[in-house]
Parts: C-alpha cells; structure tokens; sequence
C-alpha cells in the first residue's frame, strides 16, 4: 500500500489567486502513469495562473480522480486522500473568470464550475474524452479549455475512464476503481489508495511561456450563438459543474459536472 500523508499546502489561499510564473507544460502524474499537457498561456492566461497556483500549492497532491464518465469526461482537483475515507476536500481560493476561448474536443484540459455561474472555476478540472464541443462550448457560458493532453496520454486517460465506478459518497459517487469489484463491495473490502486512481502530484516540466508552438487547438465558434437557457445543451446531453455527477442530482459537495 503507498503511505499517503496529508499534504499542507505551501501557499495560503490569498496566494491561490495568482503569481507571476508561466508554464506551458505540466506533467499530471497518476497512479497508472504520466500524462504530458500543454497549458495555453496566450489564449487563456488566467486561467492558466489560476491551475498553476494550485499546481505549485501542492493542492494536487494525492488527488483523487472522483468522478468518470466514459465517453464524456474524468474530473479531478477538488479532494484528497488522506489515508482515509471520506475524501478531504481541496481547500479554494477566489473564483476565477471564465475564458471560453477553445473548443471541447478529446483530449483538451477543462475547468469545472458551478452551475448556472460561468466566473466560479477554482480547483477542479475535467479530460475531455470526446468531442463535447456541441454541449460543453455553449453551456453555462462555454467550459473554459486551457491545455492539451500531449503523446500517449490519452491513452492512460481512456484506461481510467475504463474501470468501473463506484459511489463513495457525495460529489465522488462515480468513483473509478482499480481492483476492485462488486464482490469486494458485497464482502465489505475497504478501499484505499490500492485501489482509488491516485494523482501523486501535478509538476511543471517546461517552464517556457510558449512550448508546442506545432498544436493548433480548435477555437470556439459557437459561444456567440444565440443559447437562451443555460442548462444542459447539444448532443452529448451534459452539464459539467462541480457537485453533481451523473442525471439532474444535486449533491452536498462545493462542484458539480452533471451528465
């Protein structure tokens, strides 16, 4: 079993709100492998501040991916595991404005956000595991993109998607699970960090304002179309905030993502 201890957070949460350094590509380094992003500084610059002050917080460490649903989206960034079930939740800081400059396609980076309340992204953030564009690129004012999965990284990002999921409890009740099954459930195994998907950390790899000058994310064109209601929209027929998981649930948690 890894021996997880609780991270403090090097920075307070006044600090969450910026600094000064750029970083174009970070390294999100799970429990089943690392997956390469690059972060889009010039297009979505605040959002971009906002992750990496989380990122060089510590905030990230032992994070847990606590919510999956295939062919849409895996969430992460709002709770820890602290050699312990129920998950500790991240501590925020100040909302950050929505940039909804990109377009939802697989293998795109997103921020998580309160329903009905584009400006409210802090710490959580979602893979694209298909092209949501249809739904996620007008809805709630548009989910802001500001990375890319880089190499093979799609590939460690489908294999989460894959396990099974299981509720445990409030926001994280569509958890992926390694092994571990419905038995295991029924006989009352408990679950630990052998068997949650464990982001050991978030690091900068290259700290270069501008790295992959080769990649040409798709912008959003259809935030600018007429999207009267501001529910759940398009074909994929999903809602990404932060406590909220699959169907219309409202849950006891900070963030929702809605499916």
């Amino acid at each position: 079993m890894l021996k997880l201890k609780h991270t403090a957070l090097a920075i307070g949460l006044s600090c969450l709100t910026m600094s000064a350094s750029h970083a174009t590509e970070v390294q999100i380094r799970t429990v089943l492998g690392d997956v390469n992003i690059n972060l889009f500084d010039n297009t979505t610059p605040q959002t971009v501040e906002n992750f990496l002050s989380y990122v060089n917080s510590g905030a990230y460490a032992n994070n847990v991916v606590h919510r999956s649903e295939p062919g849409f989206v895996i969430q992460a960034g709002g709770f820890q595991y602290n050699a312990a079930l129920p998950l500790d939740s991240v501590p925020t800081g100040s909302a950050v404005e929505n940039e909804p400059e990109l377009s939802n396609r697989r293998g795109t980076i997103a921020m998580a956000k309160l329903s009905g309340n584009p400006d409210s992204a802090t710490s959580q953030w979602f893979i694209n595991l298909s092209d949501n564009s249809a739904n996620l690129d007008v809805q709630n004012g548009g989910f802001t993109v500001f990375g890319q999965v880089l190499g093979d990284g799609m590939d460690i990002i489908d294999e989460i998607a894959a396990l099974s999921r299981f509720d445990l409890g409030g926001a994280a009740n569509a958890a992926p699970l390694r092994n571990y099954s419905q038995a295991d459930l029924a006989a009352g195994v408990d679950i630990t960090d052998e068997h949650l998907v464990i982001i050991t950390d978030v690091v900068v790899t290259d700290s270069a304002t501008v790295t992959h000058s080769e990649l040409n994310p798709p912008a959003n064109t259809l935030i600018n179309q007429d999207n009267s209601g501001g529910g759940s929209s398009g074909s994929s027929g999903g809602s990404i905030g932060y406590l909220g998981l699959l169907g219309l649930a409202l849950l006891a948690f900070k963030r929702k993502i809605m499916k």
